[in-house]
């Protein structure tokens, strides 16, 4: 078997002859080539068919582990959602009691007789210092317990305040409902009580109370909180207020120029109840101020001087 090479310059050629051995050589490699080919491509495709094959179940355990996470990040939003709801019904809870210690702490103000700006509730309370490391070893309290560590202070605080308030409530009234001091604001005493001459028969008769001169529709003020018993023109009088104190004591604001209040009308001490006038059996402008322990008529003065024990 002979072999032509064939140059490309010049035409050039070469013959190249194959022994026997070297020819079923060739042969044989012609024959195997196409063999090994087929059986290639159909490994390869064997190969190709698997993958393919496993490739939707792939496909659906992504898909579930898809839905499984969407399912999970759905249930902590809706479990944060719940959370964050309490919390701030917590919180407005926490703000109206607040609030509620604000108003008390204002009616204490106010029983102890503080000065609103020495004690301000509606303000923030001033606070600072220099500026200090934390400890290392604080550990950052969840919010919850930090919101139930705040309530269980500001009960502790309502109930303090609601005893200090009953005490301070219970001294006020009973100083406020304490008969002393003087029913006016202006004026000087022009007549006392017990026997007298009376100013318009010149005999000897009984005064039950004393008289304070001044002038005409000065305030007369109550000389202690108490309830109107009486309001009107009544004989010998004129206008008169009649005020109930409790404990048995009664006073009457009399020969009033004009009422200020009315039967039922709660008064506190120095409450205006009446202008001083001349009405009645009287010889000019003043008050005639009686008090009544049980019912029966006791000397004023006993009560303008009058000190709380």
């Amino acid at each position: 078997m002979n072999i032509i090479i064939v140059g490309r310059r010049h035409g050039e050629s070469r013959n190249i002859k194959l022994t026997s051995a070297v020819k079923h050589l060739v042969l044989g490699l012609l024959f195997a080539l196409p063999m090994a080919m087929g059986a290639a491509g159909y490994w390869l495709a064997e190969r190709l068919s698997g993958d393919m094959a496993l490739a939707p179940d792939a496909a659906k355990a992504w898909e579930r582990d898809l839905v499984e996470q969407r399912e999970e990040l759905q249930a902590l939003r809706h479990s944060a959602e719940q959370e964050m709801a309490a919390l701030t019904v917590r919180l407005a809870e926490i703000q109206s009691r607040v609030m509620r210690l604000d108003a008390v702490g204002e009616r204490l103000v106010d029983s102890a007789g503080l000065h609103p700006d020495e004690f301000d509730f509606a303000a923030a309370p001033s606070v600072g210092g220099p500026i200090a490391a934390p400890e290392s070893n604080y550990l950052v309290p969840e919010i919850s317990e930090a919101i139930q560590q705040l309530a269980d202070r500001i009960t502790s605080r309502e109930q303090q305040l609601e005893v200090l308030d009953d005490l301070f409530a219970a001294q006020k009234f009973s100083e406020d409902t304490f008969v002393a001091g003087r029913p006016i604001t202006k004026g000087w005493m022009s007549s006392r009580y017990g026997y007298r001459a009376d100013p318009f028969t010149g005999r000897s008769a009984w005064h039950a109370g004393v008289d304070f001169a001044g002038k005409d529709g000065s305030d007369i003020v109550s000389v202690a909180a108490g309830v109107v018993t009486y309001s009107g023109d009544r004989y010998g009088y004129g206008n008169l207020v009649e005020v109930n104190h409790g404990n048995g004591y009664t006073t009457r604001y009399a020969h009033c120029k004009e009422i200020k209040v009315a039967v039922g009308d709660i008064v506190r001490k120095g409450d205006v109840v009446a202008l001083m006038g001349s009405t009645g059996r009287s010889t000019g402008p003043h008050v005639h101020f009686e008090v009544y322990k049980n019912g029966r008529t006791v000397d004023p003065a006993a009560y303008i001087h009058r000190r709380p024990r």
